[in-house]
């Protein structure tokens, strides 16, 4: 029987945290602060973490899996070199990480010329696009559709329901009011189901 030390039982209670959306939780803010302070390990942990979250959000917009690896490789090496930044009650870290994954995204699609106007029309709010959302075919298939979209409405339907931030966590990430990431939603949605009638 395999035995767990405390160290990897810290980082599988952490990333069980996560996975249940616990953003905020007291591990990860020690993990945190003891980063910021130049414990590698914290950050190892911290990495450990978030690696596949990560990785997962930056593929789903690039697509490749060798650049996918590249731009995760330099979200973490940013995320070390500026772990001291990451403080205030307003930031979570994940909401950070996620920030800095965006903004390589960015540079990245603007040098390959592939980036889309991320600029968003404010508008009023509109119903829980959660709902809107049952779009009973295969995965693959979703995700093939969901590459289609402009760029602002791939990252925030991505971020909502692949994986599973609350919208005021995706408008620290993207610098966008909550409004703004609710029309995003609506039109995106609306995107996917006219595509999906088209298909169907």
């Amino acid at each position: 029987m395999a035995v767990i030390c405390n160290k990897d039982r810290e980082v599988i209670e952490a990333q069980a945290a996560i996975a249940a959306g616990e953003h905020n939780q007291p591990e990860i803010i020690r993990l945190v602060e003891k980063a910021a302070k130049g414990n590698l390990k914290a950050f190892g942990d911290l990495y450990s973490i978030f690696l596949d979250r990560i990785y997962r959000y930056v593929f789903y917009h690039i697509r490749d899996k060798m650049t996918a690896e590249d731009i995760t490789e330099e979200v973490f090496i940013k995320a070390w070199k500026a772990i001291g930044s990451c403080r205030g009650k307003e930031k979570t870290f994940s909401s950070w990480l996620y920030r800095i994954a965006h903004n390589q995204l960015v540079n990245t699609l603007r040098s390959c010329h592939r980036i889309t106007s991320l600029d968003l029309e404010k508008s009023a709010d509109t119903a829980d696009p959660k709902q809107e959302i049952e779009l009973g075919i295969e995965y693959q298939e979703v995700l093939k559709l969901i590459n289609l979209l402009p760029e602002n409405q791939k990252q925030v339907i991505i971020l909502k329901f692949i994986e599973g931030l609350d919208n005021e966590e995706i408008s620290r990430i993207t610098h966008k009011s909550e409004g703004a990431i609710r029309v995003t939603q609506m039109r995106a949605l609306a995107t996917l189901r006219e595509k999906l009638s088209e298909e169907g």
